[in-house]
């Protein structure tokens, strides 16, 4: 069976400037990745590439085993779900959490696309999955932060994706809903055919115990990649960070400490 993302001598250049220097990555099915890297390091132009925003310069890419390039990537752009904080400037206050769960099956942000009773019972069972099926009727403006990002993963599950990307989903969480929801993440993993999961992050307390890889991201390179035993490791992270760090692994979760220059 294919891959679900096959990534081979991905580059991106803008003028003078390299952005993203011959990446090779897969993703197969049963996986789920976190990306790590510093600020400038590409998970961002990566993300953009792998969603048809930024034309890479060369190299492939797959998904699902159709190529991009070769392939209707507005169809094809439907099997990737994204969830990023981006997308909450342009969801209108006044639209209802089951409006914005709908919309996701159209790639649509304000939802315009006529509704079938089909969609409406699709997007309810959806927020009964992410446990919020009592707040369907609320306005976006009313909802919380950790509430809106449940919204945009049920949003994104909406089109049946078989991969989900989290870009810094925790972004602007307290610390307690920031914990719930990456609990839920965690469950989300461990269902039954769930989309491979590709959690964007800058931080290792993220990574939860159902995540099996990692790929390390330093100036537009690929540090390292695979799975996180042998991927997230004091030397390794220090030099995606450019600085001294160590990182402690108790039950399943991961912690980093700076160390004295």
């Amino acid at each position: 069976m294919p891959a679900i993302l096959e990534v081979s001598g991905l580059r991106v250049v803008r003028g003078r400037t390299v952005i993203l220097h011959d990446i090779a990555w897969r993703v197969a099915r049963g996986e789920h990745w976190a990306i790590l890297g510093a600020n400038g390091s590409g998970k961002t132009s990566l993300l953009k590439a792998l969603t048809g925003f930024l034309s890479p310069t060369a190299g492939e890419f797959t998904v699902l085993g159709q190529r991009y390039g070769a392939t209707d990537w507005r169809e094809l752009r439907l099997k990737i779900g994204v969830v990023t904080s981006a997308f909450a400037l342009s969801i209108p206050p006044s639209e209802v959490a089951l409006d914005t769960v709908i919309s996701g099956k159209f790639a649509q942000l304000d939802l315009w696309h006529r509704v079938a009773r089909a969609d409406r019972a699709a997007g309810l069972r959806l927020l009964k999955m992410i446990g919020l099926a009592h707040l369907a009727d609320r306005e976006w403006a009313y909802l919380s932060q950790g509430e809106r990002q449940r919204v945009l993963i049920a949003r994104a599950l909406m089109a049946k994706p078989r991969l989900l990307v989290l870009d810094e989903p925790c972004a602007g969480l307290d610390p307690v809903a920031r914990e719930n929801f990456l609990q839920f993440i965690d469950a989300l993993a461990r269902r039954r055919n769930a989309p491979a999961l590709v959690l964007v992050t800058h931080h290792v307390e993220e990574i939860m115990p159902a995540f099996t890889h990692a790929l390390l991201l330093r100036g537009g390179r690929t540090l390292a990649a695979g799975r996180c035993a042998r991927t997230l490791t004091s030397a390794q992270l220090s030099r995606t960070f450019g600085a001294r760090l160590r990182i402690a692994r108790r039950d399943g979760r991961y912690a980093l400490r700076a160390l004295p220059a």
